[in-house]
Order: structure tokens, then C-alpha cells, then sequence
């Protein structure tokens, strides 16, 4: 047991931090648990040109940084490789149980955010980390000159797409839909590069290989022929799966598994909100996540006033 907190914070990505900064500053005892290193998605990214304040656009992980280093400058604790297991209400005090240790509450805010969500194909597991990989950032650099595929055509895939373009010789995408879903700027980037092809209305059939990739499999979901295409690397982008299974039988999901909350990001039990990613909505972005760190952060202030009260 290490005492009572304010507040403990799940997650360390933009929504968690932010919040951390909030609460920090109105002086309340602020936990915040991360299960990796601070970061998030967004720490993956090679750069984020839609957050304000930078013209220029800036390194994902860059900005996080700036994100940690202000919350702990305002006396956050943050423990890193700590990830929730069980959360447990009892009156108004929330206990918290990670892997090795057990925190106790009288607030809660779950910013735990999304994990990549897999294709599910035949090669995906087993070329894991030998062909097959999730963050195009990470590791880019290991396929200089060589061509790759990227699945998915997205926000994200076009941005680590464009992370990409910078190392390999040529980057094949693979969307499931005959139309792309990503921003319109970074469709015209992308289609400009002599580097890259587009296949649209296509549906990734398997990943194929011996010690590592060699080719993927494509199927025209029009003509429904198929055919195989020479990679040594696949970059999987279709969509992510919410963090939130730690929570259950205490907060209402959608069908996806996003948890509910109402306007000032309370969920059903009293004393937890969600915020960021892991929180049932249309859009996702690290502007819209801060925005509800912020709401939840001022939220969890009331909530405890009223209770201490």
C-alpha cells in the first residue's frame, strides 16, 4: 500500500499528462501509471503537423516529452512499466492493482488509450518482428532501399507511410475500402511520390515468407483475382482496439469496447472518468484528447471537493 492519492492516472500518452498537468497544478496528489514508457501513439509518430503552437509540425515523441517534463514540473509522480490489472471500488476510495503493486484513490482518470488492431491474416504472427511490424517510426530504418507494404490507408498509415518514404525504395498500400480515409494533404503527399502505389479496394490475403518476409498476397475485391507482391517489410495500420478491459463491470462500453461517459467525462461509477482514446466518440486526435483531460481534470476537482466536503 502507498497511501491515498487525489487521483490516479491511467495512461501516459497526451490525454493522461495532460490531465496530470491540470490536476498537479490544483495542487492534488497525482499518480500517474503508464504500463511502457510515457508516450502513447503519438510517440510513434514521426511528425505531427495538426497540433498548435508549431508551425513547423514537431517529432511525436519530441512532444510528449515537453508533455511529461511540465507534468512532473508541477510534482506529478509517474511510474513507468506499471500497468493496471484490476480496479476495485469500495465506498469512495478506488483501489488500483498493477503487476507488482497496489494503489488506492478517491479518483480515477483512465487515459489507458488503444493497442493496433491486427489484420488477422496467415503470416502476421508468425513474421512478427521478422517482416511484419505495427510502427513504421520505429522501424523504418531497417528496410533502407528495400520495398514494403503498407496496410491500411488512414491517418495513420499516411503518416508512417510518409515516415517511410525516407528510407525505402518503394512502399506498396494495400485499403480494404475503394476509397482512402486519411486527410486529404497527406493523400496528395503521398500520391505525388514516384515511390509509391495504391491499391484500393483490396483485401490483404496473407504474408508470405521463410525466415522473414519475401511477399504479400492481394486479392481486387472487384475482380477477385489475386496476386502476389514482392516486400521485405509490412506496416499493418486498420485501426486500433480500446484499453479498457481492466474496467470491467464499472464502466458502460460501446460494442467496440470505448467506454461511455457524459459531458464532463464521468463514467457510471462515481469518481472515474475517461478521456483520450480508450473514450466512446468520432474523433481522435491528441487536440480533442487534451481537450477531455482537461474537462475530466477539472471535473475530478469538483468531485473531490464535494466529497471531502
Amino acid at each position: 500500500m502507498n497511501g491515498i492519492y487525489d487521483v490516479i492516472i491511467v495512461g501516459g500518452g497526451p490525454a493522461g499528462l495532460t490531465a496530470a498537468v491540470y490536476t498537479s497544478r490544483e495542487m492534488l496528489n497525482t499518480l500517474l501509471l503508464e504500463k511502457d514508457i510515457c508516450g502513447g501513439l503519438p510517440a510513434s509518430t514521426n511528425l505531427i503537423e495538426n497540433y498548435p503552437g508549431f508551425s513547423e509540425g514537431m517529432n511525436g515523441k519530441e512532444l510528449v516529452n515537453r508533455f511529461k517534463k511540465q507534468a512532473e514540473r508541477f510534482g506529478t509522480k509517474i511510474s513507468e512499466f506499471s500497468e493496471v490489472k484490476k480496479v476495485e471500488v469500495s465506498g469512495e476510495k478506488i483501489k488500483v492493482q498493477t503487476g507488482k503493486e497496489v494503489y488506492f484513490s478517491y479518483s480515477l482518470i483512465v487515459a489507458s488509450g488503444s493497442i493496433p488492431k491486427k489484420v488477422g491474416v496467415r503470416g502476421e504472427e508468425e513474421f512478427k518482428g521478422r517482416g511484419v511490424s505495427y510502427c513504421a517510426t520505429c522501424d523504418g530504418p531497417f528496410y533502407r532501399g528495400k520495398d514494403v507494404a503498407v496496410i491500411g490507408c488512414g491517418n495513420s498509415g499516411l503518416q508512417e507511410g510518409e515516415a517511410l518514404l525516407k528510407y525505402v525504395k518503394s512502399i506498396t498500400f494495400v485499403e480494404f475500402l475503394p476509397f482512402m480515409n486519411a486527410e486529404k494533404i497527406l493523400q496528395e503527399r503521398l500520391k505525388k511520390s514516384e515511390k509509391t502505389n495504391f491499391l484500393l479496394n483490396h483485401k490483404l490475403l496473407s504474408i508470405n515468407g521463410e525466415e522473414t518476409v519475401n511477399s504479400i498476397t492481394v486479392e481486387d475485391r472487384t475482380s477477385g483475382e489475386s496476386k502476389e507482391i514482392k516486400v521485405s517489410g509490412v506496416f499493418v495500420y486498420v485501426g486500433f482496439l480500446p484499453n479498457s478491459k481492466f474496467l470491467e463491470g464499472l464502466v458502460d462500453t460501446d460494442k467496440s469496447g470505448y467506454i461511455k461517459t457524459d459531458e464532463d467525462m464521468k463514467t457510471r461509477t462515481d469518481g472515474i472518468y475517461a478521456v483520450g482514446d480508450v473514450r466512446s466518440k468520432k474523433v481522435r486526435q491528441i487536440t480533442v484528447a487534451c481537450g477531455e483531460a482537461t474537462v475530466a481534470a477539472i471535473s475530478v476537482r469538483e468531485y473531490l471537493n464535494k466529497i471531502k466536503r
